[in-house]
């Protein structure tokens, strides 16, 4: 089981660092192509978009093979584009690039999870799914703020070609590790879509979309708030993103604690309060270089104690499909990752500063919280309808 675990970390740790790396060099991409900050922006939300069409679609074909074999047959996909990214040379080519990268990446992600679940001890799914997502965030503490320094010391395309050789052992380690197991559907696809009949199901769907979303309009321009806003000297964002990224690993497990001390559903709407009240701290603290930085690491905490609790609302909310709802919610994660970007770069563009990003992202965090209390009454309603009925 630990070496399974591992090679989902493995795979986790590539897709995070290539998700995230392109934050940490956006003016670098950005002078390259000759486009605005804004404008390169645009490639975080084609990845996002990826994903979004990429998880839904992919696992339900891939339902029909055993999920070991459709994990390699992802991130082979993911290995090529990823290093095909590296030689885009113009905007359009980085934007198609970036977009069939993100394809496997929701589909690896979900089939993962419920994988990670499966071969778990019972009554320890929840830290087997923050070990896969570890990977993720042990690409914040190395992968991210390597790739970043050697983006903006030599070329920034440098950190993709990484992405390619993670995704290349990969391969080898589901290949050698994952153990064989029975697909996951029994090739109905119409039974496993009946799944999206559900109500519920969409309402976490939103829940992860517009509540993860408030991160990612942070996060997505933390290059130019730590340089712009704060003062620091370039060289200093590859440190910030090791301190985002530290407290995402620690995020990671604080939130699977709590999905396993409480229900998921109000572990998310713990998480995303905070991480309301820290975001709407920080566009006053971000011009102090002291404080920019330990907001970064609080952030990141906060950020990603919802990640293990979101996913097992969604597997919760997907039963008899777990495997394409768990997948469905990364397509809600990544429309949140581009709905973030987009939305945090409205105000920029229109000259209210980067801290605006900050201000959205809290918005977005907190109609999340309202989100997971209209969930949880409709859960409340369901069982009532379900005892009158008995």
């Amino acid at each position: 089981m630990k070496k399974a675990l591992l090679a989902l970390a493995a795979g986790g740790f590539g897709i995070g660092m290539t998700e995230f790396v392109i934050m940490g060099i956006l003016p670098e991409i950005a002078e390259a192509l000759d486009i605005t900050i804004p404008e390169a922006g645009h490639f975080i939300a084609a990845y996002a978009l990826g994903v979004v069409v990429g998880a839904p679609l992919l696992t339900a074909i891939g339902s029909k093979w055993p999920p070991n074999k459709v994990l390699v047959g992802l991130m082979i996909w993911f290995t090529v584009f990823n290093s095909l990214s590296g030689f885009a040379n113009s905007y359009w080519t980085l934007l198609m690039m970036r977009f069939l990268s993100g394809l496997p990446h929701g589909a690896f992600f979900g089939i993962g999870a419920v994988v990670a679940s499966r071969i778990a001890t019972k009554g320890k799914e929840a830290q087997a799914i923050a070990a896969m997502f570890s990977g993720l965030t042990l690409a914040n503490i190395i992968g991210v703020p390597i790739g970043t320094y050697l983006g903006q010391e030599f070329h920034w395309n440098i950190a993709f070609f990484i992405v390619g050789v993670i995704g290349l052992i990969t391969i080898l380690s589901v290949k050698l590790w994952m153990p064989a197991m029975p697909p996951s559907s029994s090739g109905s696809l119409a039974a496993d879509f009946k799944i999206f009949k559900k109500l519920e199901l969409w309402m976490v769907f939103l829940l992860t979309t517009i509540g993860t979303g408030g991160f990612f309009a942070w996060y997505s321009y933390i290059a130019p708030l730590i340089t712009e806003v704060a003062g620091h000297d370039p060289a200093v964002v590859s440190y910030a993103m090791i301190l985002a990224g530290t407290g995402m690993f620690c995020g990671n497990f604080i939130g699977a604690k709590l999905a396993q001390k409480m229900q998921p559903i109000y572990a998310v709407a713990v998480a995303l309060g905070g991480m309301a009240i820290l975001l709407a701290l920080n566009t006053y603290l971000a011009s102090s270089q002291v404080w920019v930085l330990v907001m970064t690491f609080s952030i990141g905490v906060i950020a990603f104690c919802v990640s293990t609790p979101i996913q097992m609302a969604m597997i919760n909310s997907a039963k008899g499909s777990e495997m394409l709802g768990s997948s469905l919610n990364q397509s809600a994660f990544n429309m949140g990752n581009a709905s973030g970007a987009y939305f945090a770069g409205l105000p920029i563009a229109a000259g209210f500063g980067f801290t605006s990003a900050d201000w959205v992202g809290a918005a977005m965090a907190l109609s999340g919280v309202i989100l997971t209390f209209v969930i949880v009454q409709m859960r409340k309603s369901s069982e009532k309808k379900k005892l009158a009925s008995v």
